[in-house]
């Protein structure tokens, strides 16, 4: 029986399409599924935490701030409305200058899709994953059809015009996990962005490694934009993380979990990259403004800046400020002004910040001496007194009985004749047996056991 020619052309589409979802670069899906129309497919969940949200516990801040009310715009490459931990999270329609056709949700390269769930993904009843800002929504804007490097001449002009669609529709956090060419259109846009209060943040770029390490990136090296940089597991900064003096704060970028655009599960990032970084930035700033909506663009950012966790030297080229400190970001505010302008000389380092109760613990520490000092002059006063009225109050020394001082022998006077005695030694039969009797009941280490007393 042969095999009609319309069943193995479907067979071997099916085929093609897994191969190319699971050579997708830097991406790896633990269980795949059959790939759906539009992003890859995986069903592996994921049930502890993954390690940048043990690092950063955003979830300290949310008996403050859970985003509520924010609308964080992710300018990437789609976002996908199909994960349980973005249901009801993407707003819809969105934008998509790939597809005309499109709304935003459509995700080849499950890069955006990894980038919203990182800022606003639910907290899901026995899933590890959540985001950092659970109440915010996701204004998707498509403009990558995949994270690989494009040549397009005309991206640095829809990126632009994407950034102008998000403000116009209302966004109070744009997140750029992109880099671009630094144009007139590209550089206006972020202006007009930032002029309308709308808080920016952008990757650092992950050419650390290569021969453009020292290469600035934009949009993150715009003024005003909250650049982010990349760290592993064990605080280090990544070394494909772009450095430069533009860069604010770092974020975890490597080995990134995220929702997957299809198939109701999780994937990986191993090589990760600055774009992750961003988005856990972006989710703070979402905080920070859904918990105090008055703070300027300026503000928030200095907020984020002033309260990470500080490197040693206060700010350096790898990782800004250091690392970001969601509750603290989120704790520290505490009116109009309250933010500290970021700076190497306002900056602690190690993380430590001016104590303002230094000077009453200083006071305090004094007061105990002081009252130590007085408990024990009561009681010398006291010895004294009863000493006083055992003598009816006559003059007389104070023996170190009476102080309550051990006993110390006096000094003999050696100008006379000083008589030494010899220890008396028992010669009797009876007082060798005295002495045997006081010896006994004293139990000494045994030489067989090695036990002791």
């Amino acid at each position: 029986m042969g095999v009609r020619p319309s069943r193995l052309l479907a067979s071997l589409t099916a085929v093609l399409t897994v191969l190319l979802a699971l050579t997708m670069p830097g991406f790896v899906g633990v269980a795949a599924a059959a790939p759906v129309a539009c992003g890859p497919s995986y069903s592996n969940q994921v049930v502890d935490t993954p390690w940048p949200l043990a690092r950063l516990r955003p979830d300290l801040a949310w008996p403050l701030s859970r985003g509520r009310g924010m609308t964080v715009a992710v300018i990437d490459s789609g976002v996908s409305t199909a994960p349980p931990s973005l249901k009801g999270q993407v707003i819809q329609p969105g934008k998509d200058f790939v597809d005309a056709k499109g709304t935003g949700n459509c995700d080849l390269a499950a890069h955006g899709t990894f980038v919203a769930g990182i800022v606003a993904g639910l907290k899901l009843p026995g899933v590890g994953f959540y985001g950092v800002a659970p109440e915010a929504r996701i204004l998707p804007v498509r403009v990558l059809e995949d994270e690989q490097k494009s040549f397009d001449e005309q991206l640095p002009a829809k990126i632009a015009t994407a950034i102008d669609f998000a403000v116009n529709k209302g966004a109070d956090v744009i997140n750029l996990s992109l880099v671009t060419e630094n144009t007139a259109a590209v550089r206006n846009a972020i202006n007009n962005a930032l002029a309308k209060n709308v808080v920016v943040v952008a990757a650092a770029g992950n050419d650390g490694a290569s021969q453009n390490k020292d290469a600035v990136s934009y949009p993150a090296a715009y003024p005003g934009v909250i650049a982010v940089a990349g760290i592993d597991e064990n605080d280090q900064h990544v070394q494909t993380s772009t450095s430069g003096d533009y860069v604010d704060v770092a974020a975890p970028g490597v080995n990134i979990v995220g929702p997957a655009p299809q198939g109701g599960g999780f994937g990986q990032f191993p090589s990760g990259g600055t774009s992750f970084a961003a988005a856990y930035v972006s989710g703070v700033a979402a905080l920070v403004r859904s918990y105090d909506r008055s703070l300027s663009v300026a503000q928030v950012a200095d907020r984020i800046t002033s309260t990470a966790d500080h490197p040693p030297d206060g700010h350096n080229a790898q990782v800004g400020y250091g690392v970001v400190n969601p509750y603290r970001a989120v704790a520290a505010i505490t009116g109009k002004g309250a933010a500290a302008p970021p700076g190497p000389k306002q900056v602690a380092l190690a993380g430590r910040k001016p104590d303002p109760l230094h000077g009453a613990r200083l006071a305090a520490i004094w007061i105990a001496f002081a009252g130590a000092g007085l408990t024990v002059a009561l009681w010398v006063g006291i010895g004294v007194v009863r000493r006083g009225r055992r003598r009816q109050w006559r003059a007389g020394r104070l023996s170190a009985a009476d102080a309550g001082l051990p006993s110390v022998p006096a000094l003999r006077d050696l100008s006379g004749s000083l008589t030494v005695r010899a220890p008396t030694v028992r010669r009797s039969q009876a007082e060798r047996g005295l002495a045997a009797e006081e010896r006994r009941g004293i139990s000494m280490p045994g030489a067989t056991t090695g036990r002791s007393i």
